[in-house]
């Protein structure tokens, strides 16, 4: 397993305030792993898998069963709770447990599905930070970060240092993704494999577990309609309607796909745009090979490196960043728009020409921010003059892996 310093980082970070670590993110992503690697530095720790009817069992019998845990010495033990969210009773669990031994204790909580959306009388808020886990992106495999104080005070930086390396890196993620046992095999079979079971068990299992949701085959369509969305603004009428269900059990089998890490979406921001839409959203697959066109799949794989970045941001308390996309009502529009603190501060688009659009051409000019376009392969970058200002045209693969 490739190790995650990126994500070790933000963890000692975290954990210089006496709060509880929720560690969020897809099936299979690697949060057993990594919770694995944060504890090799505890001498004492207490691992429970809620999956394994044993250690169950040891909870139901013994709620207190980490406080009595044979220690080494003296040091703050971990107790590492994996896949929790799958007890019914974890929110009401976890409060008492903090509220009494909080301050005695390291938790870290992994969980399949969004950790942060409390319930009406268990709220733990105050409690906890959240650490989401991500897929492998060219950025934290590149190895090329810049800190976020570089990458905000020059995000036009470029480098075309080690362009074989990372090349053969962007290729092994644009087919295989970034789930490590797919990515790490470096075989398109297994891919092949690994995703047509991950969707359907994901659905048929935790989905369909842990939710109200019955009429699961047709959640299962709805999921594989969706990466023919990716790239345009969700049309959930027009998917309601091919479902033949309601329009709002449309939105809340997609909001239930997001809360179980299948896709994520962006809405979209216009503050200071005449005429921008205000509703809607764009949906993204975590899975980004399931989207076959070449440039809804570079458009995924950016928005994964970007959405990344803002969330590891966000966490380590950069600022209040936020990622959206950038449309009006006579269909203009750039990709993405990177925002701290509700103003932007980048523009951002993907395809295959190696000109920049009339749209992100408009848009810089008049929200005045650096703009870059990102191409699937070029030789090298340039920079396109825009009046006082350049766009710069890059490759994909080179762009992000100096990103934070």
């Amino acid at each position: 397993m490739t190790d995650r310093p990126l994500y070790r980082s933000l963890w000692r970070e975290l954990t210089r305030h006496p709060r509880m670590v929720f560690l969020a993110g897809p099936r299979r992503v690697g949060k057993t792993t990594l919770g694995q690697m944060i504890g090799e530095a505890y001498p004492n720790r207490v691992y429970l898998n809620w999956e394994d009817p044993a250690e169950r069992a040891r909870l139901i019998r013994h709620p207190r069963f980490f406080e009595e845990a044979e220690r080494v010495d003296e040091s703050t033990p971990l107790v590492f709770l994996d896949e929790f969210n799958r007890y019914r009773g974890w929110r009401r669990f976890l409060k008492g447990a903090f509220d009494r031994a909080g301050g005695r204790y390291q938790f870290l909580v992994a969980g399949g599905s969004r950790l942060d959306q409390a319930r009406r009388g268990d709220s733990l808020a105050g409690r906890y930070y959240l650490l989401g886990l991500w897929p492998f992106t060219a950025a934290e495999l590149g190895g090329g970060q810049r800190s976020v104080e570089e990458f905000l005070a020059d995000p036009q930086a470029v480098s075309m240092e080690r362009r074989g390396e990372l090349g053969e890196l962007w290729r092994g993620l644009s087919e295989l993704g970034g789930f490590p046992e797919p990515f790490l095999s470096g075989r398109k079979t297994a891919w092949r494999r690994w995703s047509s079971a991950y969707g359907a068990q994901l659905i048929r299992e935790d989905i369909r577990d842990l939710t109200a949701i019955k009429a699961v085959a047709e959640l299962e369509t709805l999921f594989e309609l969706l990466p023919a969305q990716v790239g345009r603004p969700l049309s959930i009428p027009a998917l309601a309607e091919g479902l033949q269900v309601a329009y709002n059990t449309a939105v809340s089998w997609l909001a239930t796909l997001e809360r179980f890490y299948l896709t994520f979406s962006l809405t979209p921001w216009g503050r200071g745009v005449p005429r921008a839409v205000r509703e809607g959203r764009k949906v993204y697959l975590f899975d980004a090979p399931r989207v076959a066109g070449p440039e809804a799949r570079l458009e995924n794989l950016v928005a994964l490196e970007l959405a990344r970045a803002v969330s590891t941001w966000n966490a380590a308390g950069y600022g209040r960043f936020g990622l959206h996309y950038l449309r009006t009502k006579d269909r203009q529009e750039v990709d993405f728009v990177l925002v701290n603190e509700d103003r932007p501060v980048l523009l951002v688009e993907a395809g295959e020409s190696a000109e920049p659009s009339p749209a992100i051409v408009k848009f810089q000019g008049l929200l005045r921010v650096p703009a870059v376009r990102l191409v699937a392969q070029a030789a090298g970058y340039r920079r396109v003059k825009n009046e006082e200002r350049r766009v710069l045209v890059a490759p994909a693969c080179q762009w992000l892996a100096g990103l934070p």
